[in-house]
Formats: C-alpha cells, structure tokens, sequence
C-alpha cells in the first residue's frame, strides 16, 4: 500500500504532535503549581487545536509547543539555580557592589 504525500505530511505531524504532547507531560509532573493544575490546562490545549487540518497551522502550533517546552525547561534550571545559590550562600553574606566596596576600603 502507498501512501500519498498528503497520508505521510499527516504521519509525520501527527508523531510530532504527539511527541510534543509525551514531552509536556513530563515536564508537568514537576511543574510548581502541581500535576493537577497542569493536566487539564495541558489537555485543554491540545483539544482545542485537535480539529486543526491546514498543515502550516499544524507547524505554528508545533513550533509554539516547542517553545513552551524551552520555557517550562527553563524555569526548572532557574529553580534548581535559586535552590542552589540559597542553599550556598546566605542572604547576609549578599553584598551589593557599592557595599563590598564600601566594606574593602574600611578594611583597608
């Protein structure tokens, strides 16, 4: 059986989408509001675009996926930067650049 251009432009979007989909779930257990608050919104969008057919639609909503992804992955790698540096330096120790300056001519 052959399928025409038009049957694997549609396989190939539809494993994309779905691709993306498997991506945000994952991301979404560990989003900061909760599983519960992500699921349904993450659904929610998905279905709402479900009866799209134009194939350059079908790209910009991939491609807006795909940057949602980034952003999602993104403020992890600032939560885990803020865990980090809390748990590293303290709030006293936090000096301003005019405070440290101040402080280096005082011991001088």
């Amino acid at each position: 059986m052959m399928l025409t251009l038009h049957q694997a432009s549609n396989m190939a979007h539809r494993n994309r989408v779905i691709n993306l989909y498997k991506s945000l779930v994952h991301l979404g257990h560990d989003y900061p509001l909760g599983w519960d608050y992500f699921r349904p919104r993450l659904k929610a969008a998905f279905m709402k675009n479900k009866d799209v057919k134009d194939p350059e639609k079908i790209e910009q909503l991939i491609a807006r996926g795909n940057f949602v992804v980034k952003e999602i992955e993104t403020l992890y790698m600032l939560k885990k930067y803020r865990t980090l540096k809390k748990r590293y330096y303290s709030s006293e120790n936090d000096l301003t650049i005019s405070e440290f300056t101040k402080k280096i001519e005082s011991d001088l």
